[in-house]
């Protein structure tokens, strides 16, 4: 399962190539389709791959790529370890 996801905005990009260079996993390829400017922008090839570290959007000149932590399975795991801190919590302040 992804740590992380990939937003592009396929209308900024002008296919500079940085952040499929960059990108350590490896997620995104210069996509074949074109965008109304005329570039080919890039696509996630391998999503469930994405570590969400963002390193795509910290290279992109153009603000057109945003790497991010996927939260979902972060609460879930937080939601189960906090349900068995908060037991006995609840039981040493009813003491």
């Amino acid at each position: 399962m992804a740590r992380g996801s990939v937003q592009i905005v396929v209308e900024r990009c002008k296919a500079c190539g940085f952040c499929v260079e960059f990108c350590p996993t490896k997620v995104l390829e210069l996509s074949s389709a074109f965008n109304s400017k005329g570039y080919h922008p890039p696509h996630a090839v391998n999503p469930d791959k994405c570590s969400g570290c963002d390193l795509c959007g910290m290279y992109c000149p153009d603000f057109a790529i945003y790497g991010f932590r996927v939260k979902e399975a972060a609460k879930t795991a937080a939601g189960a370890d906090g349900a068995t801190e908060a037991e006995p919590e609840e039981a040493s302040d009813a003491s």
